[in-house]
């Protein structure tokens, strides 16, 4: 199978420039960094793709038994690394995808070579001496709801996660494309990302890696941030001055800048 064709890989930006890998989360697609691409097209050059099941990648391509693991998302991101043969890859991953960055990197060294974690939570779940958001009930009763009625709950939880009530056409477009994913799907990519826990992994973590969390987030708490920060060696904690779980749409300028001065320590 064409790997380009299954993940619906788009490669813009400045050809000769270092690659810069631009991950969606649940429920998503490519089209939620179109606010971030120019800021990054003239310097870089820009991977988009879809998830196998997200977007407009090719839909026949999902098994559940590959996507019902993290590991399963990272393969889709090794794959399309290697396709275009991309090395010392800067991963930007919003959401769960700051984890699937995190097993990426470890399954292919060399390919990435740095992390930015936008938004990331790698438990969603409580535990003693962590503060993940949910506790295993309220995750237990979001899967169910997301279960019985996908398009109600994508109506119901799209605004809460984006934030920003006084600007509705944000909620609106994550409800849109939410519920633009097929139901099937998305209960699998639902379970594998709120019932994950990623919490181990962090520490093989060898990359530069920048986080990047909001001010106010009720998926991704401040704590979550300050604890993903302690656990990688070396890593950037950034608080940027935004609200919700989707900063790249709610806040782009303070998301760009802090993304680009990252980069730009790199070279």
């Amino acid at each position: 199978m064409d790997i380009l064709r299954r993940n619906n890989v788009t490669v813009t930006g400045n050809p000769s420039g270092p690659a810069v890998v631009l991950a969606h989360g649940f429920g998503c697609d490519q089209n939620m960094w179109r606010l971030t691409v120019p800021a990054l097209a003239d310097a870089y050059r820009v991977v988009l793709f879809d998830y196998v099941g997200s977007g407009r990648s090719d839909l026949s391509a999902f098994r559940e038994e590959r996507y019902a693991v993290l590991d399963g998302y990272a393969q889709d991101v090794v794959e399309v690394c290697e396709a275009l043969d991309l090395r010392e890859a800067v991963f930007v991953g919003h959401s769960v995808s700051a984890m699937v960055g995190v097993l990426a990197a470890r399954q292919a060294p060399g390919r990435v070579g740095a992390l930015v974690m936008v938004a990331p939570s790698p438990c969603y779940i409580d535990d003693d001496g962590y503060r993940g958001g949910f506790s295993a009930q309220d995750i237990d009763e979001l899967l169910a709801s997301l279960e019985a009625n996908y398009l109600g709950w994508s109506a119901a939880m799209a605004p809460v996660i984006m934030g920003n009530p006084e600007r509705p056409e944000l909620g609106e477009e994550l409800t849109n494309s939410f519920c633009a994913t097929e139901p099937d799907i998305a209960r699998v990519f639902a379970r594998t990302t709120f019932l994950s826990d990623s919490r181990g992994d962090l520490k093989t973590v060898d990359v530069p890696t920048l986080i990047l969390e909001c001010a106010q987030d009720v998926i991704a708490p401040r704590e979550v941030g300050a604890f993903v920060h302690a656990q990688i060696p070396g890593s950037t904690l950034v608080t940027l001055d935004a609200t919700g779980h989707c900063p790249q749409l709610s806040a782009p300028e303070a998301t760009n800048r802090a993304i680009t001065d990252f980069l730009a320590e790199l070279r």
